[in-house]
């Protein structure tokens, strides 16, 4: 799955919008409107990925074996061998991917 899937897939878990474009150059999503939005940075940005986690009510475990990220609603966990960030975006694409589901 590409960054762009995987960003726009977490912004539709965590109900984030509405999503303007995807930025490739910031590797980021712009969200809002055409005169005022701000830039949805969750692979990169320590504080957009801790407050999705928290949104979506993630445990994230930190061990010296990797990083493993669980829903509390029984999702498969996101493991990645370092980049906390990334697992927690990979879990809350993978929620978005069920809701896509769902309708």
């Amino acid at each position: 799955m590409t960054d762009q899937q995987l960003l726009e897939l977490a912004a539709k878990a965590a109900g984030i919008g509405p999503v303007l474009c995807y930025e490739a150059a910031r590797n980021c999503l712009r969200i809002g409107d055409r005169k005022s939005y701000s830039l949805w940075r969750p692979l990169q940005d320590d504080g957009d990925a801790l407050r999705l986690a928290a949104y979506q009510h993630m445990l994230v475990d930190l061990s010296r074996f990797g990083i493993a990220v669980e829903h509390t609603d029984g999702v498969e966990p996101c493991r990645e061998p370092e980049d906390y960030r990334r697992a927690i975006v990979r879990a809350a694409a993978e929620i978005g991917k069920a809701m896509q589901g769902a309708y």
